[in-house]
């Protein structure tokens, strides 16, 4: 994608070329080429959309990074994340199991939205600072407030 081997990224610049590699690379440009030049085609844009989508989203981005670095999360595992940090995702996954009302639920989701901004700048600085261990910490966190974000979305969409 052009892009440098690093967690802060210019998006607008990520955007821009996606939609130049996918201009290049469509599939629909090739419909009057030989079936071998449209497979490549395909195969190409798919790997296009795959790397635009991780790099896109921060959360999928550092991990991503971590991995290119050999360092993986454990699934499941909550055994480096403190006691403190999950009782305050508990407290808010409770809160969110049962809103009182809309704008309790506006609250929560600006509550988790500044705690995601407040971890998307400390794993920049842990990545600028080559802490690896410190950014796989951080991102764990991001994995729980990115199902907390999740669960606002649910709760917002009409049954």
């Amino acid at each position: 994608m052009g892009c440098a081997r690093a967690f802060g990224l210019d998006v607008s610049r990520l955007r821009r070329r996606f939609r130049s590699l996918q201009r290049a690379l469509h599939p629909d440009y090739f419909t009057r080429r030989p079936q071998a030049e449209r497979d490549l085609s395909q195969q190409h844009s798919a790997l296009v959309n795959a790397a635009y989508q991780t790099l896109l989203r921060p959360l999928s981005r550092g991990l991503y990074l971590l991995e290119l670095r050999g360092v993986t999360l454990a699934e499941g595992t909550d055994d480096d994340t403190d006691v403190e940090f999950l009782a305050e995702i508990m407290d808010i996954s409770e809160r969110l199991a049962d809103p009182e009302d809309e704008a309790s639920l506006q609250e929560l989701e600006s509550l988790i939205a500044a705690k995601q901004e407040q971890l998307i700048a400390d794993v920049n600085q842990a990545f600028e600072r080559d802490d690896l261990q410190e950014a796989k910490k951080l991102l764990a966190k991001m994995k729980y407030f990115a199902n907390l974000e999740d669960k606002v979305k649910s709760k917002k969409i009409p049954s």
